[in-house]
């Protein structure tokens, strides 16, 4: 009988469920009232600071776009069509953005050189069909949390290097899994990029990334989310192994983190240089604010653990993110804190014992060049390979003033170089942003930006940037 009522309740339960909710939540179910958009967008700016280089939150987390020279400036021009129909079966977006840059000498270099370069921005192709993302081009591929703006950086892969051409599918946005009414969320997706910089001492290098993440609470208040992510520098042509396996064979010992390869550390542990991250949210939402409190870890032994176990589990990003839409003044705020001095201790291998120790992130003994792309870290702008093991704490606020919207960062580091090259510095980075639209001056929206380091890393340095930004509808349909 107690089964019976059991069943009963159970198929009442789930024909209550079935009225009240859609069995398979989607954008797309909604209607359609966006229209597709061409754009032309161009600008200028001009960089100009003292010391050795341009402070750290003038050049850093920028794409890789502004030089790290003490005086740059920079030239761009473009076309781009957003993604504008969420709730179509079919998007589509893409861009065509060139920019040109020169930027002038060191005080101490000599002879006194003014450099100049060109590259695309942007320039991808990018297409839904319903739920799944295909990408092939040029694109920023930010893989944090929180505020993007005021985050100092994802651990993995931030807006600290210029975007790697690559080929990416999967579901990159949150996406209701069938039959559970929207209350589970799921994205993912796979990556196959080109490193163009072409170290010396590894040219040609390939760039693998996979993820998959999963979320719960839905349209409840509370929303719990979790991230793993995989990526790998492998391939090319090193100038003392020679060829480091580019074939589909080697990829798919990178895809697994198997050994192969031309070396017997590949072959030994896995073929190519391999990072491992996984992030554990909580979103908690009311009407008209959103906080995101997160951790991010990094790993670089060969067998993932669960995030807060194994030996480095001391090493992480800790943030939280406020974002509220009532009252414009302060509409962001972000506070985090990074930790990596521990990296499972200073051993890896001691007088014939195995420690798993010195885990050296974003470092690699073939890939000499780390988890860089052009000279800048991949990862968080904070962390180099030179200088993996840092102290951070970071803070960012954000806010529109009567049409001024601005933006400001401060970031305090302790350095600690590596287990096997050790330094003991440290730096507060300041950065104060502010722009501003102006519809009588042709649309064109100002911006100035004021920032500065301070401490034993750069010494201090101060630093200023003007930017002048018009954007436009060329088309509507």
């Amino acid at each position: 009988m107690k089964n019976k009522i059991g069943i009963i309740v159970w198929l009442l339960c789930c024909a209550l469920s079935a009225q009240a909710w859609e069995w398979w939540p989607l954008p797309m179910a909604e209607p359609d009232t966006c229209k597709d958009q061409l754009l032309y967008v161009g600008g200028v700016n001009a960089v100009s600071s003292s010391g050795e280089s341009a402070p750290t939150w003038l050049q850093a987390n920028r794409h890789g776009a502004i030089s790290s020279l003490p005086h740059s400036g920079n030239l761009w021009l473009g076309i781009a069509k957003p993604a504008t129909r969420p709730n179509r079966w079919f998007d589509y977006d893409g861009a065509v953005i060139l920019n040109g840059r020169i930027a002038g000498p060191q005080s101490s270099a000599k002879p006194y050189k003014i450099e100049g370069t060109g590259f695309f921005e942007e320039l991808y192709a990018h297409v839904r069909l319903y739920i799944v993302d295909i990408t092939a081009g040029i694109k920023p591929m930010y893989m944090g949390s929180g505020d993007e703006e005021l985050s100092s950086g994802s651990l993995l892969i931030s807006n600290n290097a210029h975007p790697v051409p690559r080929i990416s599918i999967g579901i990159d946005r949150w996406t209701a899994f069938p039959g559970l009414y929207g209350y589970v969320e799921i994205k993912g997706g796979l990556t196959h990029g080109w490193l163009t910089d072409n170290n010396p001492s590894v040219k040609k290098t390939l760039l693998h990334h996979k993820y998959i993440g999963g979320r719960i609470g839905g349209k409840l208040p509370v929303n719990i989310s979790y991230e793993f992510h995989h990526a790998a520098q492998w391939g090319g042509v090193s100038t003392l192994l020679g060829d480091l396996g580019n074939d589909f064979r080697s990829f798919k010992h990178v895809f697994f983190a198997q050994g192969g390869g031309s070396s017997e550390n590949e072959n030994l542990n896995a073929q190519g240089n391999h990072l491992l991250s996984q992030t554990l949210g909580v979103t908690v939402k009311g009407k008209g604010w959103i906080v995101d409190a997160y951790w991010q870890d990094v790993q670089e032994d060969g067998r993932p653990r669960f995030i807060g176990t194994g030996q480095n589990k001391k090493d992480g990003l800790w943030g939280i993110s406020v974002r509220q839409s009532r009252w414009p003044f302060i509409n962001g705020f972000t506070f985090e804190v990074l930790q990596t001095t521990d990296q499972s201790g200073p051993w890896h291998d001691r007088d014939g014992m195995v420690f798993g120790g010195n885990d050296s992130y974003y470092n690699n003994s073939i890939y000499t060049q780390g988890w860089t792309y052009f000279g800048r870290t991949i990862g968080s702008p904070l962390m180099r390979p030179d200088n993996s093991r840092v102290w951070a704490y970071h803070a960012g606020i954000k806010g529109d003033v009567y049409g001024f919207r601005y933006r400001a960062l401060c970031t305090y580091v302790d350095n600690y170089g590596t287990y096997n090259t050790p330094l003991r510095n440290h730096n507060t980075a300041v950065l104060l942003e502010v722009t501003k639209q102006v519809p009588h001056a042709w649309g064109l929206e100002f911006g100035i930006a004021l920032a500065g380091d301070f401490g034993s890393q750069y010494g201090n340095r101060f630093g200023g940037q003007i930017t002048i930004r018009k954007q436009g509808i060329i088309k509507n349909w």
